[in-house]
């Protein structure tokens, strides 16, 4: 699917984007769902005239298409965590059902805890968050660097989409204290007998 195609498919409303939108007013600036390839390129460029529409099209259409850019991996990480967040929330939701249902025993044994579940999906997202600003902006995938760089260089929709990462997926469903869990989980990972 090319580049155009991608922008062009973005909902224009749904669950998603109703969340962006509650969490945008919670910090600067004002998030707009784009919609549109030659929609996002006018807004974000000011740029009216088809013939300047078309070159920055062009141009955009290059740039995802030179893989050592880095652009189609980023989308192929973001749909791949996207699809492995839906068996997550399956899981988790088998969990919660297994602590409703303890009449079916062997339900309890075969889902794992959901903040263990809830623990992984964020370390799976922030990883693939790690790998995407870093081979967007290259760098080395260095955890200490992409920390450091996030003062800096998450701003607009990259701020809010690791606000709407940390509320979502850490605070919501782990609590406020969200890091000391999944610290804890990463711990008792450790600590486990090797399976040699």
């Amino acid at each position: 699917m090319s580049i155009i195609e991608i922008v062009d498919s973005l909902p224009t409303d749904n669950i998603t984007v109703k969340v962006l939108k509650t969490i945008s007013t919670f910090i600067p600036g004002k998030w707009e769902n784009l919609v549109g390839f030659d929609n996002t390129i006018t807004a974000i460029t000011g740029v009216i005239s088809p013939q300047e529409i078309d070159k920055i099209r062009d141009r955009a259409v290059a740039l995802y298409d030179d893989k050592k850019q880095g652009y189609q991996t980023a989308i192929w990480l973001y749909r791949t965590v996207d699809n492995t967040d839906k068996a997550i929330a399956a899981a988790a939701i088998a969990d919660k059902l297994g602590d409703k249902f303890r009449f079916i025993p062997f339900l309890d044994k075969i889902t794992p805890k959901a903040d263990s579940i809830q623990s992984v999906d964020l370390r799976i997202k922030l990883v693939a968050e790690l790998i995407i600003f870093s081979k967007l902006n290259g760098l080395s995938l260095n955890p200490v660097q992409f920390a450091s760089s996030l003062k800096d260089n998450y701003q607009k929709e990259a701020l809010l989409r690791m606000v709407a990462l940390v509320c979502i997926d850490g605070i919501l469903p782990l609590g406020v204290n969200f890091v000391d869990k999944v610290k804890t989980d990463l711990e008792q990972r450790d600590n486990l007998p090797s399976s040699h």
